[in-house]
């Protein structure tokens, strides 16, 4: 089941489009009316393209890339026998039918650049060049997520958001062709634009048989309402309006083939000679050119001395207050949690090796991610006795005490 897929709730006659994968076994459903609701995958099954046929519904008219049955949403009647009125104006489409138009099974849909809708007799804008992110109407309340690839190179790439409670969480990763744009990857609501995760993406240009490399770019992109409602434009590659947001304003560096020289890593050192007998000296003796002695013994490498290991405190503390009092530096949710986990497995690593009996972790409430994080470390160690929450008269559900062995 995938973002786009037409389905039916099991426990009624109620068909929508799956708009976001909430987790493993929740999926979000958008009915007809824009209305969504949060659904068990066990309580819906997708709609398959052969009932059109059998239950007289209008076959969809597959595009370039599309596949049958597949992320394709047919609409529920054929009308295509109904009378037709006389000339009227063009009815807003309905969400199954906008739908219908956007999702696609492959990873990208290659369109002509600048192409409009057709009827159009305006002539869009030259098409500006690079990667972009556009917020495209699915209906007047649905805005897919897609990504356009309006240069000459392949592109590589991963999509995931942030949120306050999950600092981040990948959703899609594929490789995308020149002048194409990938299907919706996932679906927002207007109604829902303050609490709109911020995207993320890792992007990757790439040329088969070409002659440079290229280095990552990553874009984080947050969602401001000074700013959204003005970025409204003609879309390239689409040719439609939509919310545009240029993912590349400063373009991948191609890294020089001297730079990759000097990050190569260096070659291995020729192992040491083992401590033993000289193997020269012996011949000498053996020889008689020299004075029978006994062979001279080559002495072992003795290793350089290292610092004795400090035991930690016998409470950590992992707010970021006390991890860096001084810094004024702004950090990123997904920063301050490797920068927690990473004093974790420091002072546990410390505590162990000092033979410390037990150690108490104060990493607070807040929305419970880093403590699920240890927790989970700790229940994978086979030198863990136990752990639990600690004292909670003291730290409340706050801190974790755990024992060593």
């Amino acid at each position: 089941m995938n973002v786009g897929d037409r389905v039916r709730l099991l426990t009624g006659t109620e068909e929508g489009i799956v708009t976001r994968l909430l987790d493993s076994e929740l999926v979000e459903v958008a009915i007809d009316n824009d209305f969504t609701i949060p659904v068990l995958r066990r309580e819906v099954v997708v709609v398959a393209h052969e009932e059109g046929k059998t239950f007289d519904r209008a076959a969809p008219d597959y595009g370039p890339g599309q596949t049958p049955g597949k992320n394709a949403n047919a609409s529920k009647k054929d009308k295509s026998k109904r009378p037709t009125p006389g000339p009227a104006k063009p009815a807003q489409p309905s969400l199954q039918e906008a739908l219908a138009a956007a999702a696609s099974s492959g990873a990208g849909m290659a369109k002509p650049a600048g192409s409009s809708p057709a009827g159009s007799g305006t002539k869009q804008a030259a098409a500006a060049k690079g990667l972009f992110l556009a917020l495209v109407h699915q209906s007047p309340e649905l805005l897919g997520v897609t990504l356009i690839n309006n240069t000459e190179a392949d592109v590589l790439y991963t999509y995931g958001e942030e949120t306050s409670a999950r600092p981040y969480r990948a959703l899609a990763a594929d490789k995308l062709g020149p002048k194409a744009s990938t299907k919706p990857l996932s679906f927002l609501h207007l109604k829902d634009f303050e609490t709109w995760p911020a995207v993320v993406f890792q992007l990757l240009p790439t040329r088969l048989n070409g002659d440079a490399a290229y280095e990552l770019l990553t874009k984080r992109q947050a969602f401001k309402a000074s700013t959204f409602y003005g970025s409204q434009k003609p879309a390239p590659v689409i040719g439609k309006d939509a919310y545009l947001f240029q993912l590349d304003e400063k373009a991948a560096a191609a890294i020089a083939p001297a730079k990759l020289a000097e990050e190569a890593p260096a070659p291995a050192a020729a192992p040491a000679k083992p401590a033993g007998v000289d193997a020269a000296a012996l011949k000498a003796q053996l020889s008689g050119d020299a004075p029978a002695r006994p062979a001279a013994v080559v002495a072992a490498a003795t290793p350089a001395p290292t610092g004795p290991v400090v035991a930690p405190p016998h409470e950590v503390d992992l707010h970021l207050e006390a991890l860096r009092p001084d810094s004024k530096e702004e950090l990123s949710n997904t920063a301050i949690l490797r920068l927690q986990l990473d004093a974790f497995e420091d002072a546990l690593s410390r505590a162990l090796a000092t033979n410390m009996h037990e150690i108490v972790f104060i990493h607070g409430m807040g929305n419970g991610v880093l403590r699920k994080e240890i927790h989970r470390q700790l229940s994978r160690n086979k030198d863990i006795k136990f752990f639990e929450d600690a004292r909670k008269e003291k730290f409340g559900f706050g801190a974790t005490l755990v024992r060593l062995k």
